[in-house]
């Protein structure tokens, strides 16, 4: 009985060293090693966040400059149209203002310049004038300058031995500036000492103006 018991302990000290190996397979990674590839997955997963981040405030700035860019764009389009239709209430007037004009010039080259209705016609005449000035709108004397398309519009040619090829002689009709560009041409005759062909029609140009 005693030996059989003896035998027992043989045999499970013979099996505690393969149990020992067996628990040590079991188990074979280094809790330094782990925590290296933790540590690495986490700054992996830091990283791709960062270049998520970067992604998104590189969209919201293009779409914050697509808006900014939008809102000028549709501003400019608003102040050219209103700049525009300004412009082209402006140019409606002058039709009335060289019939008003014309007819100061009548009643003066008749002898009536000092009846009460030419002052009125001046009066009306006058307030028109400083209406457009205040808009910024301004005559150009056209009469002995150098002709230039962009502010002469020519309608006649005239052989004159006194005045300088493409000199303008004579005006129609006023031109009129508003600012620095043209509001409306004037209409005018121009010098050609050679007496060349007339570049245009001026039938008409001596009555009144319907615009």
């Amino acid at each position: 009985m005693h030996k059989r018991s003896e035998v027992d302990n043989d045999n499970k000290d013979a099996v505690s060293p393969d149990l020992a190996d067996a628990s040590g397979a079991e188990n074979p990674q280094d809790p330094e090693a782990a925590g290296s590839s933790e540590v690495d997955r986490l700054q992996q997963q830091l990283a791709d966040k960062d270049k998520e981040l970067t992604e998104l405030k590189d969209k919201y700035l293009r779409v914050l400059a697509d808006a900014e860019n939008a809102r000028k764009r549709i501003r400019l389009q608003s102040e050219e149209s209103v700049r525009v239709q300004r412009e082209n209430f402006l140019r409606d007037l002058l039709p009335n203002i060289d019939n008003l004009e014309r007819a100061v010039e009548a009643a003066r080259a008749g002898g009536g310049a000092d009846q009460p209705i030419v002052a009125g016609v001046e009066m009306v005449l006058r307030s028109l004038l400083d209406f457009l000035r205040s808009h910024g709108v301004t005559q150009v004397s056209a009469v002995g300058q150098q002709f230039d398309p962009q502010l002469h519009e020519a309608v006649d040619q005239v052989h004159s031995a006194e005045h300088p090829p493409n000199t303008v002689v004579s005006e129609f009709h006023r031109g009129y500036l508003i600012g620095d560009r043209t509001l409306r041409p004037a209409r005018v005759a121009v010098a050609n000492s050679r007496g060349g062909p007339k570049p245009g029609n001026n039938s008409g140009d001596g009555g009144l103006e319907n615009g």
